[in-house]
C-alpha cells in the first residue's frame, strides 16, 4: 500500500479542491481590509480562477503564496449551517488537518495539524494563549460569516498563538446597491420534545455611493442533545451547546473618501453571548469493570432535569470593537491601520472536583465550584504594502508593526477564589515581507521580531496545591522569526511549491501557574513558561484542469521545547508536558465536476507525532528524552477521509450528500531513563466512525428559499474520538440524527 502523501494542501491546491471555493470567491470581495489592493489584483485573480486571500496580512492571489491555505467559501458555510449551528463543524468538514468537532461550547481536542490554532474574527484574536480555555471556537453567529481563511501550519504573520496555523473568520460585506434585508428562521429536532431548537436572524445591508452598512442580529434557542440510541448526552463540563441560548449583535459601517475614494474609514462592533439554561445536570457514566466505581455494562454520561443549588449558568461572552483606516495611495503603497479592543469571558459548569476543595469553606468532598476565565486585549495592527519596489516589476514589500496588550486570569466563581493570577502581556512586533514575481516563479521571504514581556504579580495557590506563596515577576520573550518559500507555476494547470516557516506562541501559562505546589517558587524561574518556537518545512503540488482539481502537500513541524497535553492520574485534569515535539503529516484534496449538475469533492489527512516522556531536568542532571512517546487524540487527530457529492437536480434546487470518516488508531511507546532507571510507557486505542449528512435547498424565487438538513443521517451511535481517552468526566457520545428546516427570504 502506498504511503499517503503528507500534509495539508497548499494555498492553491486547498482552495481549488475544497468544494468550489475558488469559483465562488471570484465574485466576492476579499474583505474590507486592503479592499483597494484586492481590486488592483482582481483581473489577475479572475483569470487564474483563484481567490484573493487576506490572512497573510496583505491581499494576495493564492497561487503566489508558498504555503497551505484553505478558503472555506460562503456556499460551504451555508451548507454546513443547514446541518448544524456548531461554529467549528464547517472546519472539520472542509479542512484536512482540522480535528473532529467537539459538538460543544468547548473546542477541546480541536487542533489544526496537531497544534492549537490562532482563531481570529476579522483579524482580532479570540481568547488568549495565556490561558487557553478551549472556548475560543464559539464567538459569533456563523450566519454573518462570509468566508473563512485557514493558513495551515505555524505562522508568525499574526504574532503570538498561531502554533497550528491561523483561522480567520471574515464577516460579510454589502455588495448590492441600495438596501437589502435577509430574514432567516430555523427549526431543529431529534424527535424528542426537549431536543427542539429554533433560530431567528435578521441581516440588513445598505450600500450607496461611498457609504456602506451591515447590521445583523440573531437569537438561537437549543434543546438538549440525544445520541443515536435515544439517550440524553451528558452536559460537557467545559461547556455545552445543548440546553443553551445565544444572542448575537453585529454592526459594521464604512465610508470611502478622498480622491478616487482612495481612503476608507470603517468601524465595527460585535457582541456575542451564549448562556447555558441550567435546566439539566450531568449524570456520570462508566467505562467498564476497570473504572472507579466499576460497572459491568459501559454507559456514557447522560443528563437529567435538575439544578445544583447556588450554581451559575455557563457562558461565553465575547465583545469587541475596532476602527480601521486604509489609504491605497500612501507614499506609493497601501496603508492599513486597525485599532481594536476585545473583552472575553468564559464560565464553566459546576464541578465537585478534588482541586476545587477547601476545608475552610466547606467539608472536603462537598464543595462545588465553577471556574471563570476573563481576557482583555487591545492592540494596533499596521501594514504598508509597496508594489514594484525600486521600480522592479513584481517586487513587493509588505511591512508594519503590531502592538498588543493582553491580560487574562482565572477565578473560581462561586467562592471568588483566585485560581490563575492576572497575567499581563505586552508585545511589540515589527515585521517585513518581500515577494518577487518572476514570470511563473514567485519567491518570498520575511522576518518578524517579537519583543514581548509577561508580568505576573505575587499570588498564593489554592488549598489543593498547598496554599503556596509564589513570588511575582516578569519573563521577557525576544524572538526572531523567519520564513522563506517559492512557488512555481508550470503552464496553466500545475503548480509546485516549497516553504520554511517559523511560528511563536506561549504554552498554556495558566496551567503551570495554578499547579505550583512546592515552596520557594517565583514566576521568573518557572521553566514551563518558556516560549515555544515551531519550525515547519513543507512541499506541495497542485493540478487544476477544466473540470477537476487535485493536490497534496507534505509537512514536518518541529519544536525543540514544545508543549503537549496529558491527563493527571490524580485529578484527571489536563497537565502540560514541556518536551521536544515532532509532527509529520500529509493532506490530499480533490474535486471533479462531471457536468453542470454533478460535483464530487474529497479530502484525506494523515498526521503522526512524537514527543519525549520527560523534559530536561531543571537541575541539569539529565536531558530531555528521545522522541518515543506518541502524541494521542488530545494533540493529533486520527486519519480523516471526507467526501461530498452535490446534485443540482433542478435549476432552482440542489442536494448535497456528504460523509466524514475518522479511522481507528492504536499508538504506543515506551522509554527508560538512564539517569535513574525510571521506565515510561504510553498506549492508546481509539475506534473510528463514519457519519453522513444531507442538505437540500429549494429556491422559491421571490418567496424565499426553504432548506432541509440532516446531521448524522443514519443515526449512528458513536463515542467522540477525544472522549474515548479517559479524562475528567469526559465520557460523551456524539449526537444522533438531527433534522433541521430552514427558511430564508431576502427583500
Amino acid at each position: 500500500m502506498i504511503k499517503p502523501l503528507s500534509a495539508a494542501i497548499s494555498s492553491i491546491l486547498l482552495v481549488y479542491a475544497i468544494a468550489g471555493s475558488a469559483h465562488a470567491q471570484d465574485a466576492a470581495p476579499a474583505s474590507d481590509t486592503g479592499t483597494s489592493q484586492a481590486a488592483k489584483k482582481k483581473d489577475k485573480a479572475v483569470n487564474l480562477g483563484q481567490v484573493i486571500v487576506t490572512g497573510t496580512r496583505s491581499p494576495k492571489a493564492v497561487d503566489e503564496i508558498p504555503g497551505a491555505i484553505t478558503v472555506v467559501d460562503k456556499a460551504e458555510i451555508q451548507h454546513t449551517l443547514l446541518v448544524t449551528e456548531d461554529a467549528t463543524a464547517v472546519l472539520a468538514r472542509t479542512v484536512p488537518g482540522y480535528a473532529e468537532s467537539s459538538q460543544a461550547m468547548s473546542n477541546t481536542g480541536e487542533t489544526l495539524r496537531g497544534r492549537v490554532p490562532l482563531r481570529l474574527f476579522d483579524g482580532i484574536p479570540q481568547g488568549s494563549p495565556l490561558r487557553e480555555g478551549t472556548r475560543n471556537g464559539t464567538f459569533t453567529d456563523m450566519g454573518i460569516i462570509g468566508r473563512i481563511e485557514v493558513i495551515n501550519g505555524p505562522s508568525a504573520s499574526e504574532g503570538i498563538g498561531a502554533a497550528g496555523g491561523i483561522i480567520n473568520y471574515i464577516s460579510k460585506v454589502p455588495t448590492k446597491e441600495g438596501n437589502e434585508t435577509t430574514f432567516t428562521t430555523r427549526y431543529q429536532t431529534q424527535n424528542h420534545a426537549d431536543s427542539e431548537g429554533w433560530k431567528t436572524g435578521l441581516t440588513f445591508t445598505h450600500k450607496q455611493d461611498a457609504y456602506d452598512l451591515l447590521f445583523a442580529a440573531s437569537y438561537i434557542d437549543r434543546g438538549i442533545s440525544y445520541d443515536g440510541n435515544g439517550r440524553r448526552i451528558g452536559m460537557n463540563t467545559s461547556g455545552s451547546l445543548a440546553d443553551s441560548t445565544s444572542k448575537n449583535l453585529f454592526v459594521k459601517g464604512g465610508v470611502n473618501f478622498g480622491e478616487g475614494d482612495e481612503q476608507r474609514l470603517q468601524a465595527t462592533y460585535s457582541h456575542f453571548k451564549i448562556d447555558g439554561k441550567g435546566e439539566y445536570i450531568q449524570v456520570l457514566g462508566c467505562r467498564g469493570p476497570d473504572d472507579d466505581p466499576p460497572c459491568d455494562v459501559p454507559r456514557t454520561n447522560t443528563s437529567e432535569k435538575g439544578h445544583i443549588f447556588g450554581s451559575k449558568d455557563a457562558f461565553n461572552d465575547f465583545e469587541q470593537y475596532s476602527v480601521e483606516y486604509s489609504h491605497s495611495n500612501f507614499f506609493g503603497g497601501s496603508l492599513d491601520i486597525n485599532a481594536y479592543k476585545a473583552d472575553q469571558a468564559m464560565r464553566y459548569l459546576p464541578e465537585l472536583a478534588d482541586d476545587k476543595q477547601d476545608p475552610l469553606i466547606a467539608p472536603l468532598g462537598t464543595l462545588y465550584d465553577q471556574s471563570e476565565i476573563t481576557a482583555h486585549k487591545k492592540g494596533i495592527r499596521t501594514s504598508w504594502t509597496r508594489p514594484d519596489l525600486f521600480s522592479v516589476e513584481g517586487l513587493e514589500l509588505h511591512t508594519g508593526i503590531d502592538f498588543v496588550k493582553d491580560q487574562a486570569q482565572q477565578r473560581l466563581a462561586l467562592t471568588n477564589r483566585l485560581w490563575v493570577p492576572p497575567m499581563n502581556y505586552k508585545s511589540t512586533a515589527p515585521y517585513a515581507q518581500l515577494s518577487w514575481d518572476i514570470g511563473p516563479l514567485t519567491i518570498s521571504g520575511g522576518y518578524r521580531r517579537e519583543d514581548d514581556k509577561l508580568t505576573v504579580n505575587s499570588y498564593t495557590t489554592t488549598y489543593y496545591r498547598n496554599r503556596e506563596f509564589v513570588q511575582g515577576g516578569g519573563v521577557k520573550y525576544t524572538e526572531n522569526l523567519k520564513n522563506l518559500g517559492a512557488i512555481w507555476r508550470l503552464g496553466s494547470e500545475w503548480s509546485i511549491y516549497a516553504s520554511y516557516s517559523e511560528g511563536f506562541t506561549l504554552p498554556n501559562i495558566g496551567i503551570p501557574l495554578r499547579n505550583i505546589n512546592v515552596p520557594g517558587q517565583s514566576v521568573d524561574r518557572i521553566s514551563d513558561l518558556a516560549a515555544i518556537i515551531y519550525k515547519n518545512d513543507e512541499v506541495g503540488f497542485n493540478w487544476r484542469g477544466e473540470r477537476a482539481a487535485f493536490g497534496a502537500t507534505h509537512y514536518i513541524s518541529k519544536s525543540p521545547f514544545g508543549a503537549s497535553l496529558a491527563i493527571d492520574p490524580n485529578t484527571n485534569d489536563f497537565i502540560l508536558s514541556r518536551a521536544p515535539v515532532r509532527i509529520e503529516g500529509t493532506e490530499v484534496t480533490g474535486e471533479w465536476r462531471f457536468d453542470d449538475q454533478w460535483k464530487v469533492t474529497g479530502l484525506y489527512s494523515h498526521i503522526t507525532g512524537k514527543t519525549a516522556f520527560w523534559s530536561a531536568s531543571p537541575a541539569g542532571n539529565y536531558g530531555a528524552g528521545g522522541l518515543k512517546k506518541p502524541l494521542g487524540v488530545l494533540d493529533i487527530n486520527p486519519d480523516k477521509f471526507a467526501a461530498a457529492i452535490t446534485w443540482n437536480f433542478l435549476p432552482n434546487a440542489d442536494a448535497t450528500l456528504g460523509f466524514t470518516t475518522l479511522f481507528s488508531r492504536h499508538v504506543s511507546g515506551s522509554d527508560t531513563r538512564a539517569y535513574d532507571g525510571a521506565t515510561f510507557s504510553y498506549d492508546e486505542r481509539t475506534h473510528g466512525y463514519t457519519l453522513f449528512d444531507l442538505g437540500v435547498n429549494y429556491d422559491l424565487q421571490r418567496a424565499g428559499k426553504i432548506s432541509l438538513g440532516a446531521e448524522n443521517l443514519f443515526n449512528k451511535q458513536y463515542i467522540l474520538t477525544w472522549s474515548q481517552l479517559a479524562g475528567y468526566q469526559n465520557y460523551w457520545a456524539g449526537r444522533g440524527r438531527m433534522i433541521s428546516l430552514t427558511y430564508t427570504i431576502t427583500f
